[in-house]
């Protein structure tokens, strides 16, 4: 994978545009408009639509080009309403039932926005209390979704190893239900600690204006370092998630940055934390000050490249264009492959796992008629 350029003319301006959004830093570009047409499809691809749009709307640009930008922004400040909405009204229904919850990432993170409306969301990620048979239970009682589809029938495969993933509600609306905090780590060393920490710390709440309930920052920082880890390991992460990181930095603490630091090897996230404030002082000019960790060029550059060329968890990548599900599974094992000097124990970890997973969820494939090479695990 080559080097990004961020030199070069799109390239250049879409990180500049991405850093007056987040910065407040002047925005002095004067693209073609064919140049325009380029970043708007990088925005797209970054899911940084809207973010953008607070900058570039002063800018001129060709007038349908700027009819479609100002369209989608519109919708996904109306989407923001929509999911804030949706995330009050799950944390009323489960306090209705006695139940304590958290909103994670998405919504939670959208409030450190200036503008909190201009975030892309995604879906809706509500850890509720009691633990996977309680939460799974409680699903049920409480009607969002059947039995049979927790047990994976009628072609449903809602849970994995920290949510059950519910269908879209009548409002178009898709919620992960976490009876876990976080996915965590493969390595399952490291994972123990992470979660045992993660468990502890997402019961201290911060609750909003809007609603519902968010984590502290602290938990935030270390929750979604590690999401990104996993994510970026397993198929991609986009410059939506290092945004936010950017703003969970900028809103915390010296004393959250430095329990948080301190944490980082026990975690297993010292590699992704050095890779990412490379990433950070690159992209947005973060302050040492702010870092948790020595930043890591080596690892930072393999990020970047990787955040660039993928975009939003890697729904651009190689793996994922090809037809062939014999040609998608050797692209997406050589891109693990590629990875391993990155972080050595969670890539051996990754590769055990998905070997394990592969042959041993097999049989309850065949059942179910879905052989594909494009979901084979948990």
């Amino acid at each position: 994978m080559g080097k990004i350029n961020t030199k070069n003319t799109t390239d250049g301006m879409f990180m500049a545009m991405v850093k007056a959004a987040m910065t407040g830093s002047e925005l002095r570009v004067k693209p073609t408009d064919d140049e325009w047409t380029q970043l708007f499809r990088m925005s797209k691809k970054h899911a940084v639509v809207g973010l953008l749009w607070s900058v570039v709307c002063k800018h001129k640009m060709p007038m349908t080009l700027a009819v479609q930008w100002a369209s989608e922004a519109e919708q996904i400040r109306g989407l923001n309403g929509l999911m804030n909405d949706e995330a009050a009204r799950l944390t009323e229904a489960f306090r209705n039932w006695g139940i304590k919850t958290v909103i994670l990432k998405g919504q939670a993170n959208a409030r450190l926005y200036n503008d909190p409306l201009v975030r892309q969301p995604g879906d809706i990620d509500i850890w509720v209390e009691g633990g996977k048979e309680r939460v799974m239970k409680l699903l049920i009682e409480m009607g969002f979704t059947q039995p049979q589809d927790l047990k994976g029938r009628n072609g449903k495969n809602l849970v994995n190893y920290h949510h059950v993933h519910l269908p879209k509600n009548d409002r178009g609306v898709d919620v992960e239900v976490h009876f876990r905090p976080s996915s965590g780590n493969h390595n399952p060393l490291t994972n123990k600690c992470l979660q045992r920490w993660l468990e502890t710390e997402v019961k201290h709440i911060e609750e909003t204006e809007d609603g519902f309930s968010v984590p502290l920052l602290k938990f935030a920082l270390v929750m979604q370092l590690a999401h990104i880890q996993h994510h970026f390991l397993n198929s991609g992460v986009g410059l939506r998630q290092i945004c936010d990181y950017y703003l969970l930095l900028k809103h915390s603490t010296a004393d959250d940055r430095q329990e948080v630091k301190g944490l980082l090897n026990q975690f297993g996230l010292r590699r992704i934390g050095g890779a990412l404030m490379w990433v950070l002082a690159e992209v947005f000019g973060l302050d040492n000050a702010l870092m948790l960790c020595k930043p890591d060029k080596y690892r930072g550059k393999w990020l970047l490249r990787f955040i660039m060329a993928e975009g939003n968890f890697g729904y651009y990548a190689q793996h994922v264009k090809v037809k062939s599900d014999v040609a998608y599974f050797l692209k997406k094992e050589y891109r693990r492959l590629k990875l391993l000097p990155f972080a050595p124990s969670e890539m051996v970890w990754l590769e055990l796992m998905h070997w394990k997973d592969l042959f041993g969820l097999l049989p309850e494939r065949i059942r179910r008629g879905r052989l594909s090479l494009r979901n084979i695990q948990r």
